[in-house]
């Protein structure tokens, strides 16, 4: 569970939310500029709020009353938090395998190689493995950013448009295999996307962002048929004929 509330200004831009991520797969979306980028970066650890506590699972990481702030990160004495951004960030001085591997902290080799090698079969990219960053397309650049993001097995995973350069099939297929390994490992995770679809085609909690204030959280269907319904208010308000006063 990850409960917050968040309060951030910058410029004419404001933020606040209060809420509760109870459900093992959350998705929020919204469009572009709702501040759904912001908030994961809020609950990793990466921006700070003007004001607001964060707590995982029970624990606060984050209190500005008390100007508590847990480092960022997804090992034992950080947040427990990983992070794979729609821009991958991969060091360029290391391979795709050394990229994944530079978060694990382990003495023993053989281990590491074997997490290594889960990882990237899990994100379909044992082919990339001896390449380098600069050697990747988009997409590959992607997938091995979420290998390295799972390979701590963090205690949350925020996911932030991670998979956007590949192509619809590719996506939900790494997905639907991400699911079933998160449930596994009982990995609490939240996708943030801008495209409603994203939301329906899941069985998660959703919730939607907008104008940095989250707008509605439930079941999929009810909180995609709202917005429906509010869109098709909105569109049947313009094509009013004028008013005669």
């Amino acid at each position: 569970m990850i409960e917050f509330d968040l309060k951030l200004r910058r410029g004419s831009f404001r933020l606040e939310i209060e809420s509760r991520f109870a459900n093992a797969w959350t998705v929020v979306f919204g469009p572009s500029g709702a501040g759904k980028s912001t908030m994961l970066r809020m609950i990793a650890g990466l921006d700070r709020p003007d004001s607001g506590r964060i707590a995982v699972h029970g624990q606060y990481v984050c209190d500005t009353a008390i100007n508590l702030n847990v480092q960022p990160g997804p090992l034992k004495g950080q947040r427990g938090i990983g992070l794979v951004a729609q821009q991958s960030a991969l060091f360029p001085h290391l391979r795709a395998a050394s990229n994944v591997a530079y978060g694990l902290s382990w003495g023993d080799v053989s281990a590491t190689v074997k997490r290594v090698h889960e990882m990237m079969e899990l994100v379909g990219g044992t082919d990339l493995m001896r390449r380098w960053p600069r050697e990747l397309s988009g997409g590959e650049a992607q997938r091995v950013s979420l290998a390295r993001a799972l390979a701590p097995l963090p205690r949350v995973l925020l996911l932030d448009e991670p998979l956007s350069a590949l192509d619809a099939e590719a996506r939900d297929q790494i997905l639907t295999r991400l699911r079933d390994w998160l449930a596994e490992k009982k990995i609490q995770t939240i996708l943030v996307t801008h495209d409603a679809a994203d939301a329906l085609a899941t069985q998660a909690e959703v919730g939607l962002l907008q104008e940095g204030r989250l707008a509605a959280l439930g079941p999929a269907s009810t909180v995609l048929a709202a917005e429906r319904n509010r869109l098709l208010a909105r569109l049947r308000l313009s094509d009013a004929p004028p008013s005669k006063e």
